[in-house]
């Protein structure tokens, strides 16, 4: 009898053993992103391990990987796609790979603020985003976090349309881009972005365009005169994970994880608005002046353009920016 209780005991002993060790089980979390360290994306995704970890007592455990170490971002999404790697801070692409026609974020002059972006990508359209990078890239879409607005750097000042005739600009080798900048009156020129520098030193462009870590980074105020805020794209980052991943976590491990990841956008917004100002101070110090052109008429001016991008938008998209962004 009691040899009998004995072996009940250490059966019972044993599935406890087993359930602990279920349910202390590590959870590896790969954190993807393709910027280089030392920006609010990387300040971003060490928020995000910061509370992940805390939070689940330590089984969860996040790795992050910058500079695009496991590859540019439609590799990645592929290792997402098959669930061999977790999660991502995106530079957004997967909008225009799997619902293009409800993407109006890389429309230059299109969307007028950062207000107007993040209403649209929080609301149904953003939903229908969602549910379709979740059906065609096996996504699911976590939220977005804010990226500064794109800007020109210049060398003539720019207060309106009819200043940017002429000007040798260059561009990312993107049609619809070089479309928007030649109907404004610009004369786009598609040069690799390691050979800026050189390009405006020797005179083959005039002007080029990004967040204003470039003039910065790339030390422009020894090549550029003005800064001119055009605010022309907001194009902002999208956390991303692995959906054949993120179904198989428990109802309390997602909620973990959304609601990091919550605090992580807040954060790195937070923080890139604060670098953005950090910037502008900074090349002010270098003697770069500011110029705020006439949005308003630029925007009139590349309008021919902005409709005929509007062509591959769905209706309802179209309508819902007339409804977010008056």
């Amino acid at each position: 009898m009691k040899k009998s209780r004995l072996i009940t005991w250490i059966g019972v002993l044993a599935i406890l053993l087993m359930s602990g060790n279920v349910l202390a089980a590590k959870i590896n979390i790969d954190v993807n992103c393709t910027m280089k360290p030392g920006g609010a994306s990387e300040a971003a995704i060490n928020k995000f391990k910061e509370i992940v970890e805390k939070e689940s007592g330590g089984r969860m455990n996040v790795k992050i990987f910058m500079s695009g170490q496991l590859g540019k971002e439609k590799a990645v999404y592929e290792l997402m796609k098959l669930g061999q790697t977790q999660m991502a801070l995106s530079g957004g692409i997967f909008r225009d790979m799997y619902a293009k026609a409800y993407n109006p974020t890389s429309i230059p002059f299109y969307l007028t603020d950062w207000n107007c972006v993040k209403a649209y990508l929080e609301g149904p359209m953003g939903k229908k985003i969602a549910a379709l990078s979740a059906e065609k890239g096996g996504l699911v879409d976590l939220g977005i976090q804010k990226r500064a607005a794109r800007q020109m750097t210049s060398n003539r000042k720019i207060n309106g349309p009819g200043d940017l005739d002429g000007l040798k600009m260059r561009l990312p080798a993107l049609p619809l881009w070089v479309d928007v900048w030649k109907t404004v009156g610009a004369l786009p020129t598609v040069i690799p972005a390691p050979e800026i520098y050189l390009a405006m030193k020797t005179g083959q462009v005039e002007a080029h365009e990004n967040t204003l870590v470039s003039p910065y980074s790339r030390k422009l105020w020894e090549v550029q005169k003005y800064i001119i805020m055009t605010d022309h794209v907001f194009f902002p980052w999208g956390w991303v994970a692995s959906k054949v991943w993120f179904d198989k976590l428990s109802a309390e491990d997602q909620k973990l994880i959304r609601s990091a990841v919550d605090e992580a956008r807040e954060y790195g917004s937070k923080l890139e608005d604060e670098k953005d100002e950090f910037y502008k101070v900074e090349l002010k110090k270098m003697g770069m002046e500011f110029i705020t052109p006439d949005k308003a008429a630029i925007r009139a001016k590349a309008m021919p353009a902005i409709k005929r991008a509007q062509k591959d938008l769905a209706p309802e998209a179209s309508a819902e920016i007339n409804r977010v962004c008056k």
